[in-house]
């Protein structure tokens, strides 16, 4: 049972669907277009994790003015169909999320994308039924990650004390954000970004979803 937290926050992209390699071949392209070129490996220093907002402010500081409408909408496009043919959970979530649902600790989805793209990931990946309305989103709050407000906005809102939350996360924005919310992070170290960028004090570091609720039920307290 897991007895030592009231509340477990999952960030979507790269944690329950694996979209964070579909986003950065694509943001690749996005650049290029835009006159900034851009490895993937930086895309994912500079860029996984952050609000959409964030993001976009830094490509226009970048190129010196607004993103031209008509790239802006053929990417949009082609994310959208990108994610429609290849998006997929990530692997060992079903299963975890199967089995922490047993223990009866609640659950709920805060991320930085939009509440759309969100709502949109689950949809297309059959996740929607594990979260329902427990979704938040970047955009409800002030900053996003590394800031803690998202955190701290869904624990308030689920009625939980940040240090009787858990968080799970795939980024180094996210478990800066966890850190700060004083919350224990848990970090997915099987996606785009490497065990090592993700190691803090006391952060559980792992790279297999399926081990996830055996850390959770083992956790020790911060």
């Amino acid at each position: 049972m897991i007895d030592r937290f009231d509340l477990i926050i999952f960030d979507c992209d790269g944690v329950l669907v694996d979209s964070e390699r579909l986003s950065i071949r694509v943001d690749a392209l996005f650049l290029d277009r835009l006159g900034w070129p851009m490895a993937e490996s930086e895309i994912v220093e500079r860029f996984v994790g952050r609000s959409d907002a964030d993001i976009r402010a830094e490509i226009e500081e970048r190129i010196g003015g607004r993103i031209p409408a008509e790239i802006d909408r053929e990417f949009d496009r082609l994310y959208r169909e990108t994610f429609e043919a290849e998006l997929r959970p990530v692997d060992g979530i079903v299963e975890a999320l199967d089995a922490i649902a047993v223990f009866g600790t609640q659950i709920c989805v805060a991320s930085s994308g939009d509440h759309d793209k969100i709502r949109r990931s689950l949809e297309l990946t059959s996740l929607t039924p594990y979260f329902d309305d427990r979704i938040f989103s970047a955009a409800d709050v002030a900053q996003g990650k590394p800031a803690p407000d998202l955190f701290l906005h869904a624990a308030e809102r689920m009625r939980a004390a940040p240090t009787r939350s858990a968080v799970v996360e795939d980024s180094a924005f996210g478990i800066d954000a966890a850190i700060a919310a004083g919350m224990q992070a848990f970090a997915y170290a099987g996606g785009v970004t490497a065990a090592d960028r993700l190691t803090r004090p006391r952060v559980v570091v792992f790279e297999d979803m399926r081990q996830l609720p055996t850390l959770l039920e083992n956790a020790e307290p911060r």
